[in-house]
């Protein structure tokens, strides 16, 4: 999508998650796309208007690429049949390059919005949004700073998307097994008192990105629905130290000790009580 130019937009549907933008069709016919990111879940497409179309895929939707003319094709072979059916096609973006670019969404749990890129951050998705976790800005020091004084327990405040965006119950188990961090303990035990980060909160911010990044390489984990583009499955679940092995013999060095299952806030919580302090 990005440098080409939007030459129309078939809207289906008055709304999704949330009503679509008043002539939301209309006013992105003839744009051109100068970029795509990402914050936190959702996906940012930049427009030469200087508007951002923000885009979230809920719990069911996807996207299909097609070429203007033929067969409607997706990216790669999936193990699983993608959802095709006309009805669950919302709306399709008609590019410039020849291709077309279908939402599709059964569920309808995601939303589109237009909001100039000046005030993006003041949109209601994203002036709660804490730091990226991948983010330059988050290390030891930051950590200390944004969990001082709390008596949250550790794994709810760093599951706390107002505090750091994107975190989830996978990968803050195991980045505190890691970090060698009980996710009992409270998230103010971080800091010391004039606001220093302890030498936890410093292996903490490192095994956050370590986490993060060998789960990235590995496609993510696949337990249940999780598929790459091309149908593939994730394998970072093969790499779990902590998560899922309730009962199982720590991995850690010299340790011994028992992965356990705990429930904080409604979700499991895996660690090891002997290591993780």
């Amino acid at each position: 999508m990005a440098g080409s130019r939007i030459t129309r937009v078939e809207q289906r549907r008055p709304d999704l998650r949330f009503p679509l933008p008043e002539n939301f069709a209309a006013r992105l016919a003839g744009r051109t796309i100068t970029s795509l990111g990402r914050r936190a879940k959702y996906l940012l497409l930049d427009l030469d208007d200087g508007v951002v179309l923000i885009m979230h895929l809920g719990m069911s939707g996807s996207f299909r690429v097609e070429s203007e003319g033929e067969e409607a094709h997706t990216p790669g072979s999936f193990h699983y049949e993608r959802p095709a059916a006309a009805a669950h096609d919302h709306i399709v973006f008609h590019l410039s390059n020849g291709l077309q670019v279908t939402y599709n969404d059964p569920r309808r749990f995601g939303f589109m919005d237009l909001v100039p890129r000046a005030g993006l951050g003041e949109h209601r998705s994203f002036k709660e949004l804490g730091l990226e976790p991948l983010g330059n800005e988050l290390d030891g020091a930051r950590i200390a700073d944004l969990f001082r004084g709390r008596k949250t327990p550790l794994k709810g405040a760093l599951l706390d998307q107002k505090l750091i965006a994107g975190l989830g119950n996978i990968y803050v188990c195991e980045a505190l097994h890691r970090a060698g961090l009980s996710p009992k303990r409270a998230a103010g035990t971080l800091a010391r008192k004039n606001g220093a980060p302890m030498p936890g909160a410093v292996r903490l911010a490192g095994d956050i990105r370590e986490v993060l990044e060998t789960a990235l390489r590995a496609g993510g984990s696949s337990l249940r629905d999780h598929r790459l583009t091309d149908g593939t499955l994730g394998y970072f679940q093969h790499q779990f130290r902590v998560y899922d092995r309730e009962d199982e013999t720590c991995v850690t060095p010299a340790c011994g000790g028992t992965i356990q299952r705990i429930v904080q806030s409604g979700r499991s919580t895996f660690y090891c009580p002997k290591c993780q302090k």
